[in-house]
């Protein structure tokens, strides 16, 4: 009934990892890297980071690329890694195009409980390790044009069990359904405005909602504020260094009841893309 997927703050910056359908949707071949430090000075917080890399292929017609993530909560690990396949077909003269995609990959996952401090060592959990690879398929659908997107994903569609008569763990993951939309509004010269939103659905826990407002300002800096609903607020800022890297950072502060407990999260985002050739817009992609 709580956090179970890896959240970021910057979900608006690394779609592949919940949308294999956004696989070569930017006209060029993309790199994410991404890393999280969440609930800073609590003892066993969320530790993650995301790598994840993709191009159209085929006319632009088809998109390939992969996405890798590395997580740790608790005496928890989770390494995944999945390949991301696409197709696309343009809708109208304005270049809007409607995608779907599917992944697969598989995720390696690790129990730790000699790490943790007990006080019945009756417990059966106690001084145990369970290591469990479990095999999964993602779908998505992404529509897409010059200023607007919107999608509807499910990353990993089978829901694991461990499957081992001497303990008690059954349940690896729930099935996330993920929504998302956003665009940019221009307002005036040197200013543009991009509202975004991720929206995310686990059965049997609550509905979470991030907001996400951000402000281009002479097509070099983006300037956001963010909020998670009932769990936190927070401000990012990403800056283009030539016309290929960008480098962003983003701090969240809570505003639930944890707020006694730690000292907020933290991420650092780094991304590049190589544009081989001419994009078929007349003016830079966004998404």
């Amino acid at each position: 009934q709580a956090q179970q997927d890896e959240q970021s703050t910057f979900y608006m910056q690394n779609p592949l990892h919940y949308n294999p359908a956004y696989a070569g949707s930017r006209q060029s071949i993309s790199m994410v890297a991404l890393g999280r430090f969440q609930w800073i000075g609590f003892d066993g917080a969320p530790m993650s980071q995301w790598f994840s890399v993709h191009s159209p292929i085929a006319n632009e017609r088809l998109g390939i690329g992969g996405h890798f993530v590395n997580d740790n909560i608790g005496s928890r690990n989770r390494t995944a890694g999945y390949l991301d396949l696409s197709a696309n077909i343009q809708l109208n003269k304005k270049h809007h195009r409607l995608a779907v995609g599917i992944s697969g990959g598989a995720d390696f996952l690790s129990f730790d409980f000699s790490s943790l401090n007990v006080t019945d060592i009756n417990d059966p959990y106690y001084g145990q390790r369970f290591n469990s690879t479990k095999p999964n398929l993602g779908a998505g659908i992404y529509y897409y044009g010059e200023r607007h997107f919107i999608g509807i994903s499910a990353p990993r569609l089978f829901e694991a069990k461990l499957d081992d008569a001497n303990t008690l763990i059954t349940n690896l993951n729930k099935r996330h359904i993920f929504f998302t939309a956003g665009g940019i509004i221009p307002l005036n010269s040197v200013v543009q405005f991009k509202p975004s939103t991720l929206i995310k659905y686990t059965p049997e826990a609550p509905i979470t909602i991030d907001v996400n407002t951000s402000f281009l300002l002479y097509e070099k800096l983006w300037l956001g504020a963010m909020y998670r609903f009932h769990e936190s607020v927070g401000i990012n800022a990403m800056f283009k260094i030539k016309s290929a890297f960008q480098v962003g950072y983003s701090y969240d502060f809570p505003i639930n009841r944890l707020v006694n407990y730690q000292k907020g999260s933290h991420e650092v985002i780094l991304t590049y893309d190589f544009n081989f050739k001419k994009s078929i817009y007349n003016s830079p992609r966004y998404f």
